[in-house]
């Protein structure tokens, strides 16, 4: 379910009647669009005043004799990401992108399986996980059991977004857990680092498990810093990443205006040179909307690398 597009959506076609979900980001959209008005074809739905992509993958689907046919037709035809669910009168299909840039994630109780993007969501229902569904891997889901449809690929570039920042500390992907990782994400940054510092802090929510990595590793105290703690005091920070900057700016500014003496940033990601081509994880589509190529420009007078 998406707060930024109509999904699922249900189509009555060939196939039958079904309905499709999608996470991921189709790049090439306006080019599939183009083709199916070629061809005649229209579109009922919209998506921000354009065509909704779930429309165009169940078209892409439609686009197959078969189920099987159809999947395989998403998987040829769309760059970017596209991890989907068809959900039909007998079952459901789960198909995860071809890259694997967006996981899905394969449950199981005492009553049968479930899909999700998100295996966090699986513990209050009582599921536990089976396995992460593979890059360009298919299964359809009966109540007679599971048949892989296609068979996996063998590349994956699954996002490492996923463990740094956008995650929920519970889930696993390909069988890590998200706040595990962030910890020794933490620790990894704390063994090459010697600054002298009151203690430590996460920039919620997310920075939160690298803090505290960090704060174990180094046996510094970890704190949640309000005005009790920062007057006089050298805090160091650790924040997942920096994108376009201002949350980081932000909360700088209000540490000043709290009496804190010095201020220590630790960031857990890389510095972010391109925006993403392959997910909706970022709104930042233009490389001056990202911090460090402002950085580059104003050192070097140049964003070029």
């Amino acid at each position: 379910i998406s707060d930024m597009e109509s999904q699922p959506i249900t189509v009555t076609s060939h196939l039958g009647r079904f309905a499709v979900v999608v996470v991921g980001r189709l790049a090439n959209l306006d080019g599939i669009v183009d083709e199916f008005l070629k061809e005649r074809k229209h579109f009922a739905e919209l998506s921000s005043s354009t065509v909704n992509p779930t429309e165009a993958v169940a078209m892409l689907i439609n686009a197959g004799n078969t189920f099987k046919e159809g999947i395989e037709n998403v998987y040829n035809k769309v760059k970017g990401s596209c991890s989907f669910l068809i959900l039909t009168e007998t079952g459901i299909y789960a198909a995860r992108d071809k890259y694997g840039r967006t996981p899905i994630i394969l449950g199981k109780n005492e009553h049968g399986y479930v899909v999700a993007s998100e295996s966090s969501s699986f513990t209050n229902l009582g599921y536990t996980i089976v396995r992460d569904i593979q890059p360009r891997e298919a299964l359809q889901i009966t109540r007679d059991g599971i048949t892989q449809v296609t068979t996996p690929g063998c590349k994956k570039q699954i996002c490492s977004f996923l463990w740094v920042y956008y995650g929920y500390p519970s889930s696993y992907y390909e069988g890590i857990n998200v706040e595990d990782a962030r910890y020794r994400c933490g620790a990894a940054i704390a063994e090459r680092d010697d600054v002298k510092v009151d203690y430590v802090a996460g920039i919620p929510d997310s920075g939160v498990g690298h803090a505290i990595g960090y704060s174990n590793a180094r046996c510094l105290p970890y704190k949640r810093p309000n005005e009790a703690f920062t007057r006089d005091a050298r805090i160091l920070f650790l924040d997942d990443s920096i994108v376009r900057g201002t949350q980081l700016k932000d909360n700088v500014v209000k540490l000043k205006e709290c009496g804190v003496k010095e201020v220590h940033m630790r960031i857990a990601c890389p510095p972010l040179v391109y925006p993403c081509a392959f997910l909706n994880f970022s709104s930042s589509r233009s490389n001056f909307d990202l911090f460090t190529r402002r950085v580059i420009r104003d050192l070097e007078g140049t964003s070029d690398l």
